[in-house]
């Protein structure tokens, strides 16, 4: 379990469009073997330490005639962003991916004196 220690606990959240490999052609769609895409998230304000990041997909299209496999998850946190990690590997095509993710930890507030100075 992660202990959040502070007076105030900020949540940020977002949608990112991962990519869209229908239309042109991409190796998610038209690729076999290990594929991955990555998207550098920066959050709206800075967290007091690392937080804790959910990231889940939100839309996907993917084709029936092949096996569906993907990994969605973050990687690289920081106090002011992440990477939104999307991963496939062997025949899986994937024509175009959503992801949703939100961010919880610490954040700064006006009133806390002792842990801002």
């Amino acid at each position: 379990m992660k202990r959040v220690y502070a007076s105030t606990i900020g949540i940020d959240q977002g949608t990112e469009m991962l990519f869209s490999d229908f239309d042109t052609d991409g190796d998610m769609w038209t690729g076999n073997g290990p594929r991955e895409r990555r998207v550098a998230i920066t959050f709206s304000e800075n967290f007091k330490n690392k937080p804790n990041v959910m990231v889940t997909l939100e839309m996907f299209d993917m084709d029936s005639g092949t096996n569906q496999r993907a990994e969605t998850v973050a990687e690289n946190i920081t106090e002011t962003g992440c990477d939104i990690v999307f991963r496939t590997w062997g025949d899986t095509k994937i024509a175009r991916a959503r992801a949703a993710w939100m961010a919880i930890g610490g954040v700064d507030a006006a009133d806390n004196w002792d842990e801002m100075y």
